[in-house]
């Protein structure tokens, strides 16, 4: 059952306030760091990046730059791995993701070793057009056994992800964006991988979203409580393994789901929603939304969010046809 979080805010004009993921990402491992000696940085000619460059000036002895070489940088993570260490290895989402494809199946996956991969500039964040968007990531990394995805809520999140993944088992995918992105959560709240949140309660919808579109989601009940409608908005971080139990909860109670994510429809979070709920026979109107069956042109994050209709206004049209 997802956990319903009292930090986060319905205000959206508090919201706007913005913070980049790496930089939360950079400075919480550097922090980490002086806590625990067993973490190492890897990062592939992108500490600047990253923002993994505040790790290196502080323990250089523990920060390895493999250069331009993703697919040696995961091997060499699932080595110190082996010999006990916890690697952080980064790099653009597509490289980690498609590049270093094999490396992060066979050589960490597949052993189950405790490596943490931290994928920036994913989705279509990185305005460079398709060979640099990464748009079908959570559906090669989620289809991988022993495999943890986790694409946080929130750019603070991302620290909280960062330090529970400390403990956990085996091999973890976060996914994070390129730019500044709305704080969803304003003050502290419990944080667990594999559990959901429930950032909003409503009873005639929900919206189970991923990422920045978790914002969106927020943007679209708001909008919709104008209305008279209530939209309930769960934030499902963790994409594998995924909250069924809050999935189910939700068909059942609201007897209408949308997913919304950064990232191809197929085999992304929507389809592991999908599956969820035909599995468990729970009859609901569905509908996925995130980028369809197509390569994204070159163009800001924000004009492709609206193209796709997975920004506020376009999660808030396709709930409003549901009615």
């Amino acid at each position: 059952m997802a956990a319903e979080v009292k930090g986060a805010t319905h205000n959206i004009a508090q919201m706007m306030q913005m913070t980049a993921a790496r930089e939360v990402y950079g400075k919480v491992l550097a922090e980490l760091g002086k806590k625990n000696k067993d973490i190492v940085v890897l990062t592939a000619d992108l500490m600047r990046a990253n923002k993994s460059g505040q790790f290196r000036a502080n323990f250089p002895d523990r920060f390895f730059n493999t250069g331009i070489a993703e697919q040696d940088m995961m091997s060499i993570a699932a080595g110190l791995a082996l010999e006990g260490k916890i690697p952080f290895a980064s790099t653009f989402a597509t490289f980690a993701s498609m590049r270093a494809c094999e490396q992060v199946r066979t050589d960490i996956a597949y052993p189950n070793l405790q490596v943490r991969i931290v994928a920036t500039h994913a989705g279509v964040t990185m305005s460079g057009g398709t060979t640099h968007y990464a748009v079908e990531d959570i559906a090669i990394l989620r289809s991988m056994a022993n495999m943890t995805v986790i694409v946080p809520g929130d750019p603070n999140q991302v620290g909280k992800v960062i330090e529970a993944s400390l403990d956990y088992a085996g091999p973890v995918y976060i996914r994070i964006g390129r730019g500044k992105e709305p704080v969803v959560y304003e003050k502290e709240y419990d944080f667990k991988i594999g559990k959901a949140i429930t950032v909003r309660q409503g009873k005639d919808a929900t919206v189970i979203a991923c990422g920045i579109a978790v914002f969106h989601a927020l943007q679209a009940a708001t909008k919709l409580a104008e209305k008279g409608i209530s939209i309930r908005v769960i934030d499902m971080h963790t994409v594998k393994p995924l909250d069924t139990e809050a999935v189910l909860k939700a068909a059942r109670e609201t007897g209408k789901i949308v997913t919304a994510e950064e990232h191809s429809i197929i085999g992304g979070l929507g389809s592991a929603v999908a599956e969820t709920i035909l599995e468990g026979g729970v009859s609901v109107k569905f509908k996925r939304l995130g980028i369809p069956d197509v390569f994204p042109p070159i163009g800001s994050p924000e004009e492709l969010y609206a193209e796709y209709g997975f920004d506020g206004d376009g999660i808030a049209r396709q709930l409003t046809s549901m009615f």
